[in-house]
């Protein structure tokens, strides 16, 4: 089977950079220890880039530059607020259809929000509920009641196309799956899922390795994500440009761009673990045999394409003790690590790549509309743990090959550029002050970097909360960083999410001024 990406490759004369850079800044680095605090910003970035093949990325081509007066034009202005939909809004009845949790107290919170200055809701639009029982049997009804329903109060829509299960991530209250008749060929084919090392599998996302393999009732997965947006995009034309103000896609698991590395919700893996890498499903290792195929001709090394590191511990080690995530050599640092690591971020890079395009395309006709234009929309995780380590290694098993000498992000927000898309960035809510100091988080630092290499690629951002804050300092801190003047104000900003606290009086009292602060032209 042949990939139909070109791949992110490791290269001898990207060695002979990183080599120098890294001969260069290990100077200044404590040896022979890899938990140790770095700076995040400035001198220890290196300047290595990533191999595109075919699909090289430049720096900045005519359509970031048209779309540098638009962000120019977003300073000082407004930030809209978006609530999320609770996690459970919907239920099965009876005959398993999903329908509407308490629809009148629903309507009253909608109409309590409009009053409070909210600007619009965020809904999950699930391929599990529309496409549920059958190949391209799309039933749209559900979200065409909730859909009038919010504009009826007289709220916009940021709406997240959900091609994800959080069945896992709610513990079964209010979870949606995969569509059935995908679950039914998972139960045979278990491959058409990531697997870790041990060959565990979760239903939750289907692996990027059947991107551009027909297996899904004569489809591949990219072409079920494109008939959906399609048949999404035909249903609600009406409501684009108008009440649909942004569209997200769902790139992995939670939306997120990123690899289930992870996966809180089966009792695997627990907070500050380092995660494991997810490439062990068959379609997966078919791709790597396939970039080795290009990449020995170069390097000479077959081997690099048997498996996976296998030094880089479980889902819940801490970096310490771990050899891959320390200097060595059978680390990340090593020739092996750097090629691995090249090509595991890069496929997922070539998936948001693919599907981006396909997004774009769908919505280029309303996006080129004035009066109907949408902002397309594309989400990463925050990964915020062991951020203050010279590897990163929560980030490398995610997916971001992003470590205290390399930004990982940079060939992430390229490929959001050339399509046009937002980055919906996480963690505005954070400080470093209120995390472990033992785990060496850093959400302040994650968030400077995504805010700096936005502004570098020109693309706008889209904030968001990672944890639910209703406090004063919590709501704040979110107006804070929305408005940072060394950074982009942020488009807008979704509230994670609507539920019984926000409505409590202590909380309410925080939430309204907060929101009426950012519904207000600075």
């Amino acid at each position: 089977m042949a990939c139909k990406c070109g791949g992110y490759y490791y290269t001898l004369n990207a060695k002979a950079s990183f080599d120098r850079d890294l001969a260069k800044k290990r100077k200044f680095l404590l040896r022979n220890v890899s938990v140790i605090r770095m700076f995040t910003s400035g001198f220890f970035r290196s300047k290595w880039r990533s191999i595109a093949g075919k699909r090289r990325i430049l720096s900045m081509d005519a359509r970031e530059k048209s779309r540098s007066t638009i962000l120019e034009s977003s300073k000082d202005k407004r930030v809209p607020i978006f609530v999320m939909m609770p996690v459970d809004i919907f239920t099965l009845d009876a005959s398993g259809c999903p329908r509407i949790r308490k629809l009148k107290a629903l309507t009253v919170s909608l109409k309590a929000l409009k009053l409070a200055g909210v600007h619009g809701i965020g809904v999950e639009v699930w391929w599990g509920i529309v496409e549920r029982f059958s190949p391209f049997d799309y039933d749209w009804s559900l979200y065409e009641e909730l859909f009038k329903l919010i504009s009826d109060s007289g709220l916009k829509l940021h709406v997240a196309l959900s091609f994800h299960s959080n069945i896992h991530s709610t513990h079964g209250k209010g979870g949606v799956s995969l569509p059935l008749w995908i679950l039914e060929i998972g139960e045979v084919n278990k491959d058409i899922y990531y697997r870790d090392q041990q060959g565990f599998s979760n239903n939750d996302y289907l692996t990027l390795g059947v991107d551009h393999v027909p297996l899904l009732s004569g489809r591949t997965a990219l072409q079920c994500y494109e008939d959906f947006m399609l048949s999404f995009v035909n249903k609600f034309e009406s409501f684009i440009g108008t009440v649909i103000e942004e569209i997200s896609i769902g790139l992995g698991p939670s939306g997120e761009l990123r690899y289930p590395a992870h996966p809180f919700g089966d009792g695997r893996w627990k907070f500050p673990g380092i995660g494991e890498f997810q490439c062990y499903d068959k379609y997966i290792f078919a791709c790597r045999m396939e970039d080795l195929k290009m990449a020995a001709c170069r390097e000479g090394k077959p081997q690099w394409g048997d498996k996976g590191p296998q030094n880089a511990g479980c889902y819940n080690s801490l970096p310490s003790g771990v050899p891959f995530f320390e200097e060595g050599k059978e680390s990340f640092l090593s020739d092996y690590g750097r090629f691995f690591l090249e090509w595991y971020s890069g496929r997922l890079i070539c998936h948001a790549d693919a599907i981006l395009a396909k997004a774009a395309k769908i919505l280029k006709k309303y996006q080129e509309n004035e009066q109907t234009s949408v902002m397309l929309v594309a989400k990463i995780g925050g990964i915020y743990w062991w951020y203050q380590t010279l590897s990163h290694p929560a980030e490398l098993t995610a997916g971001y090959y992003n470590t205290a000498l390399r930004d990982g992000y940079d060939p992430v927000v390229s490929v959001l550029s050339r399509h046009g898309a937002a980055l919906h960035i996480p963690c505005l809510e954070m400080m470093d002050s209120e995390t472990p100091p033992t785990y060496l988080c850093s959400p302040e630092g994650l968030l400077k970097q995504m805010q700096s290499v936005s502004k570098k690629r020109i693309v706008n951002l889209i904030g968001r909360n990672t944890t639910e804050r209703l406090d004063k300092t919590g709501l704040w801190k979110i107006r804070s960083n929305c408005y940072n003047p060394q950074a982009e104000v942020v488009r807008s900003f979704t509230y994670f999410r609507m539920n019984d606290s926000i409505f409590r009086v202590e909380n309410w009292n925080n939430f309204v001024p907060f929101v009426r602060m950012m519904s207000t032209d600075l």
